[in-house]
């Protein structure tokens, strides 16, 4: 099975270097020097990484046969793609791959059924779900503890607890003011 576990950002330098958006959890094992990865456009690729270093808090990589600015310039947006077996799972316990959660059932707390995840967008702050409502509309729903309260693969659901308005549109809007006239009209 293929995971997408990174997209080729600028060249860096004059050396052959990209930077890279990590979109692993596992960057040591799957971005590490000697690993041949697929690529989406196919054309770019498959890359096998010849080095690997942190630099300003990015990942910058170097491919082997890319040797110059040009080159690496040449490979910005393309993804890099590992091939995993489909059976693996991720080291931490409440790490899930993308392939786990997708098709899942949501439902809040009290059984409500929400919607199935449809995609999963990784963003630099978090991870939103992109789920399909019975009547085919979408709904955007940050994968964040306090939201997504369980992930039951065994079941294929996911739990969540939205907050007012997240996934209707009774959002309860509280306010500290008092009447805007301020009181006794005469």
């Amino acid at each position: 099975m293929q995971l997408v576990v990174a997209r080729i950002g600028r060249a860096h330098g004059i050396k052959g270097e990209v930077t890279v958006e990590v979109r692993t959890d596992e960057p040591e094992l799957r971005l590490a020097p000697g690993a041949v990865l697929a690529t989406d456009p196919a054309a770019a690729g498959p890359l096998t990484i010849e080095t690997g270093r942190v630099h300003s808090g990015r990942l910058l990589l170097r491919f082997e046969g890319v040797s110059d600015r040009t080159g690496a310039e040449a490979l910005r947006n393309t993804l890099l793609i590992a091939e995993i077996d489909p059976e693996e799972l991720p080291e931490g316990e409440d790490e899930y791959y993308d392939h786990q959660l997708m098709d899942l059932d949501v439902v809040t707390a009290d059984g409500t059924e929400v919607g199935r995840i449809t995609e999963i967008s990784h963003l630099p702050t978090q991870d939103l779900f992109i789920v399909e409502r019975p009547d085919g509309s979408e709904v955007m729903i940050p994968f964040v503890e306090e939201i997504v309260t369980e992930i039951d693969l065994e079941e294929q659901k996911a739990v969540i607890t939205p907050p007012p308005g997240l996934i209707d549109d009774r959002a309860e809007i509280a306010s500290s003011r008092e009447d805007a006239t301020g009181g006794d009209e005469s």
